[in-house]
């Protein structure tokens, strides 16, 4: 099994008052190249839930494990975690999170500049992967210069720049028209070489019935 998430549990303490449970208790297999949405209503905790799943936030309780190995048990967790996240795990973002300052190329290549992950001629494939994506006229801009579509299929081809084995991704439609993210949609699920796994968060119907298994949140728990 590719990702295991075992009994994960989220608290937020708030001076004075008593402790928010945003997680209670979630459970969850993916299988490699499987993809599985997760629906629930805003604040359900779905985004901490992919946070947790990604090593970005720390679980209150439980475990995940990715490849077999855990993102939070044992000495020298943090460090794995850095790992696991550069070389088998990609994002994708709502607000696409791009550096301004850079073009597209750069940050598709960012990934590959962590030190985490050696991939050979890291520009030639940011740029294989923004034409794979319907991009190859747009390599030299920067990101205000995109539509919301355009920055998106940039984060997509960052989100792969280091071949991982899972995609997580967060609301990756969310800002965009009906259109443009069915082209995302399409992208997501098409544009790899080899099959990868995806756990994506979403409010659209449309993105969950493209998934082998859809999840809904509620009260802490995944049914």
């Amino acid at each position: 099994m590719l990702l295991e998430v075992r009994d994960v549990a989220k608290e937020y303490r708030i001076p004075g008052q008593r402790a928010i449970r945003v997680l209670d208790g979630v459970s969850l297999d993916v299988a490699e190249g499987e993809h599985v949405a997760i629906v629930g209503r805003s604040g359900a905790g779905k985004t901490t839930l992919l946070n947790i799943i990604g090593g970005l936030d720390l679980p209150t309780a439980g475990d995940v494990k990715i490849g077999g190995e855990s993102l939070f048990a044992g000495k020298g967790a943090a460090r794995r975690r850095e790992r696991l996240r550069a070389a088998k795990i990609g994002f994708i973002f709502q607000s696409y999170h791009l550096m301004p300052e850079l073009d597209v190329v750069e940050n598709v290549m960012l990934p590959a500049m962590t030190g985490e992950t050696r991939i050979p001629a890291p520009r030639e494939r940011a740029k294989a992967l923004l034409e794979k994506v319907g991009l190859a006229a747009r390599l030299g801009h920067l990101p205000a210069e995109l539509s919301g579509g355009e920055q998106q299929r940039v984060a997509l081809a960052r989100a792969l720049m280091c071949r991982p084995q899972l995609i997580l991704a967060d609301e990756p439609t969310g800002n965009l028209d009906a259109l443009t993210g069915a082209e995302i949609l399409k992208l997501l699920f098409e544009v790899n070489d080899e099959p990868i796994a995806c756990v994506m968060v979403t409010h659209s119907a449309e993105a969950a019935a493209r998934c082998d298994r859809t999840f809904a949140l509620d009260s802490g728990r995944l049914a």
